[in-house]
């Protein structure tokens, strides 16, 4: 296909006609698909239909040490879900700390509990006069809302492939003691699917930040979601790492089976070394006796250990490697060549990162909008929703059916040409009175 950059006026206005003409076939649908979530879809939920049958009014609803998952207590979590926790984490169940169902909660509170106590006996930070932190952009949109809600200055750090731009995070980190955290999303990142490679995992681990209570909210959200067995991302263990560095305390690292089993339903979990532990526990106990220790041996009995959830995890793979591959498939057939986009290709995870020409990413979304298909918001990958070139859209593949995922991408792809093309098109107009002006002014 042509390149729209290297059409004449005449070329592009011809394209635009045709285009109008596709999109008003699809407005003609009606359609109503959703892609503005990234939900798993009916059948990985049915995956997990088996918990259902994990227990029953007949089971032995003790733990190996006797403990009654009925009853109150164990504020830890009960140990086989920490150790089956663990493995999927990578880490030593004893720098776990089991949760409800939702891991973003637990970063909700994490930060909650900071403004109002403090971290390990640093002032509390509802009394310090400005609290900074780190996004790397394009990022999550939740973590974002957390930051935004508590009125936290947010920083953006530009991503690449091999993860957030370190030389930035060192120098900001190292300067400013305001700054207490940063989100990382280190594996399969949400929205571009790129993972943090040996170096930038290390750096991280080495980090010398200027606040004694900076904290790197690791969000391991993704850290068995391959899409394939023949070529899966790797990742340095971050705990791990800042031991050896001889900065323990420097991370918390946050998973949970929202994903993998029920996402309403799954059960959440941190990780960090024993002096954080401690200090959550202190905040913690105030907070609850325990948390769903029945949904737990629920967990631990439907997959046993951490070989049945991996062999689980391969089954989502194969529901949601199909629906990567058409999105992949249709931009590539119908974008490939024009100039007008980039997009990811991740080996895992949930989404795929879509980068039009700037100023276009709210018209296109609008666009879809208009004829059926719902997106994520434009600019919600950067802190309060400001995208500063307004490119970046967030694609999330796994909901609809993979019929009706091939009919959203396709109109997808006639919404970034038609906008893209109307674009370009305004700004041939706009330098020709440029060309004009000139022309007057020599004349003069």
């Amino acid at each position: 296909m042509k390149s729209y950059l290297k059409m004449s006026k005449e070329e592009l206005a011809s394209e635009i006609e045709a285009l109008r003409k596709e999109y008003k076939k699809y407005q003609s649908l009606e359609l109503e698909l959703d892609m503005s979530r990234g939900k798993p879809c009916r059948e990985q939920l049915d995956l997990s239909m088996g918990l259902m049958d994990a227990l029953n009014s007949d089971a032995d609803l003790s733990c190996e040490d006797g403990t009654d998952c009925r009853n109150y207590g164990v504020l830890d979590g009960i140990h086989e879900a920490k150790v089956l926790i663990g493995d999927m984490m990578e880490n030593n169940p004893d720098n776990i700390l089991i949760y409800g169902n939702s891991s973003l909660n637990v970063m909700y509170d994490q930060i909650a509990r900071s403004f109002t106590h403090g971290v390990m006996g640093n002032t509390p930070w509802c009394k310090l006069d400005k609290i900074k932190w780190l996004c790397p952009v394009p990022g999550y949109d939740r973590h974002f809302g957390i930051t935004e809600y508590f009125g936290i200055e947010m920083i953006p750090v530009p991503m690449s492939v091999n993860g957030p731009d370190m030389d930035m995070v060192e120098k900001l980190v190292a300067s400013d003691e305001a700054i207490k955290g940063i989100w990382c999303v280190p594996k399969y990142s949400n929205p571009q699917g790129y993972s943090y490679n040996d170096e930038t995992v290390r750096r991280f681990a080495r980090l010398k930040p200027a606040a004694k209570d900076f904290r790197i909210y690791w969000d391991n959200a993704y850290g068995i979601h391959h899409l394939y067995d023949d070529h899966q991302d790797y990742l340095i263990e971050i705990l791990a790492e800042c031991k050896r560095a001889g900065n323990p305390d420097l991370v918390y690292k946050f998973s949970s089976t929202s994903k993998i089993t029920f996402p309403g339903s799954g059960i959440a979990a941190i990780a960090t070394s024993a002096n954080n532990l401690e200090d959550i526990r202190l905040q913690l106990t105030h907070q609850t006796i325990g948390h769903d220790k029945v949904n737990q041996l629920r967990h631990v009995r439907f997959f046993g250990d951490i070989h049945g959830m991996v062999e689980h995890m391969r089954k989502h793979a194969d529901i949601i490697r199909p629906k990567f591959e058409a999105v992949e498939k249709i931009f590539d057939e119908n974008l490939k060549g024009l100039e007008i986009a980039e997009w990811t290709k991740p080996n895992g995870g949930y989404f795929i990162s879509f980068d039009g020409l700037e100023g276009t990413a709210k018209l296109i979304v609008d666009r879809a909008k208009k004829a059926g298909v719902k997106l994520t918001p434009a600019g919600s990958t950067w802190p309060l929703h400001k995208d500063p070139k307004d490119n970046n859209i967030r694609i999330a593949p796994t909901y609809p059916t993979l019929e009706d995922l091939k009919t959203a991408a396709k109109l997808f792809t006639v919404c970034v040409r038609l906008v893209s093309a109307e674009k370009i098109y305004e700004n041939f107009g706009k330098n020709e009175k440029v060309e004009e002006k000139k022309k007057e002014v020599k004349k003069a």
